[in-house]
């Protein structure tokens, strides 16, 4: 009777233990994310300044069942919006919506949204 307590304990954690390793894979997915992002516009942008990033997992639309990698780099430097955006077209797809370049009066703004791991996790809903 010990043994059937226990696997039932077992069987009910087990959903919860893996929502929280999906939490945790993805939160690790945009902190990936934001460092890969900042090293490659430091390494194709020789004169960009990185003064601000932030990043956020989660359902960054508001509608749907499904969790956002979200990362954004506000950075400073002297090359045109266009100029940028070809330094940085090898590694992104620059599509106005998930992925783009933004020209603000402090400087620019990379902002990126992509599909977490587990998509399907508690933090989408």
């Amino acid at each position: 009777m010990k043994q059937l307590k226990y696997a039932a304990v077992v069987l009910l954690c087990l959903p919860v233990a893996y929502e929280l390793f999906g939490m945790c894979v993805n939160h690790i997915s945009t902190d990936r994310q934001t460092k890969r992002m900042k090293a490659n516009l430091t390494k194709t942008v020789s004169d960009a300044v990185i003064f601000s990033e932030h990043s956020e997992t989660g359902n960054s639309s508001g509608t749907g069942n499904h969790v956002d990698c979200v990362s954004v780099v506000n950075f400073s430097s002297s090359k045109s919006l266009e100029e940028l955006a070809a330094c940085l077209t090898p590694y992104y797809t620059f599509d106005d919506w998930n992925c783009r370049l933004d020209k603000t009066d402090a400087g620019y703004v990379f902002y990126l949204n992509t599909r977490a791991p587990f998509a399907d996790n508690i933090e989408g809903h």
